[in-house]
């Protein structure tokens, strides 16, 4: 089993990524840091002539990484209420993959696994479950499913290791990973 993570915090060292690091320990695995990519909003053009035209920036190879892989884990802080805009803008563009030749994009994410990862104070355990729904039907529309999601109660930098329970259930997901592998 082969694993990629799409790390969409902001921030090095945030709380998404310490979560992250638990659920990792000791697994092999690929990490792709979106906010170390350039990687441009869409311009939708499903509709034009022509359709997509290529965009210079750095999607082609993330998403091409991404169909490279078996699974999937989605790190986002909680913004607003949502993910970050970092992971939104690549999600976006799989419009664009979707009518690409160069992808069967849909059955090749049909047969991953994903998983979130996600970390926000303001009560995130009950305000972030429109977010873990959004990317369940986001998941859905390609036929990947969403396998689990951890929320983790974080707001300060380093919070999110007093949260117990984030952190035994990211241990749980790193033992199920484990034994997948």
């Amino acid at each position: 089993m082969s694993i990629a993570v799409l790390n969409g915090s902001g921030r090095p060292g945030g709380n998404t990524e310490l979560l992250t690091n638990v659920v990792l320990d000791g697994l092999p695995h690929t990490e792709l840091v979106l906010r170390e990519k350039r990687i441009l909003p869409i311009v939708d053009q499903r509709h034009t002539e022509g359709g997509f035209q290529p965009v210079d920036d750095d999607y082609d190879s993330v998403v091409e990484a991404v169909l490279s892989h078996e699974t999937l884990i989605f790190v986002s802080p909680v913004y607003w209420y949502g993910v970050s805009g970092l992971l939104k803008n690549f999600i976006d563009r799989w419009s664009q993959s979707l009518r690409d030749p160069r992808y069967n994009f849909k059955e090749v994410m049909s047969k991953k696994q994903a998983f979130v990862l996600v970390a926000g104070g303001d009560n995130p355990r009950i305000k972030a479950l429109p977010l873990i729904q959004q990317l369940r039907y986001t998941f859905d529309f390609v036929g990947m499913p969403l396998s689990g999601y951890i929320i983790g109660q974080a707001s300060k930098p380093g919070e999110i290791l007093e949260d117990s329970r984030a952190i035994t259930e990211a241990k749980w997901l790193n033992s199920l990973l484990k034994q997948q592998a």
